[in-house]
């Protein structure tokens, strides 16, 4: 085989091979982001840490990354009432992200300031 048919098979071989590597992470990706959500809704917080760990994925890598809802992630647990998992959150994020979020604004005008993850946050952000 010379060089040009070498670059052809190489030229179809990529086109081929690349978008298979590109489409799959992405669906990966949006399901475990999808099974968040699901744990965050339901306060599963021992389901949620297991994902986590199953995929090597720190919450405070993926927080930007993920809405659930259109919400983040925290705003989506206080929306659920899901304290147990809303602290988990807030425990995982830097605490200068957590300060300066506009969590507890959002939860006071929207009727969630009894949330107990305004706690959280409050403490969160002190620290």
């Amino acid at each position: 085989m010379n060089a040009k048919q070498t670059a052809k098979l190489f030229a179809l071989v990529a086109t081929v091979t690349v978008p298979m590597l590109v489409t799959a992470p992405v669906q990966a990706n949006d399901q475990i982001a999808q099974s968040i959500c699901s744990y965050i809704a339901a306060n599963d917080k021992n389901s949620l840490r297991k994902t986590l760990s199953d995929s090597k994925i720190r919450i405070k890598n993926v927080y930007d990354g993920v809405s659930c809802d259109g919400l983040p992630m925290v705003r989506f647990a206080i929306k659920h009432n899901a304290a147990e998992i809303g602290e988990f959150i807030v425990k995982q994020l830097p605490s200068s992200q957590v300060a300066s979020s506009g969590d507890i604004e959002w939860a006071q005008s929207n009727g969630f300031a009894s949330s107990a993850v305004i706690e959280a946050i409050k403490s969160r952000s002190a620290s």
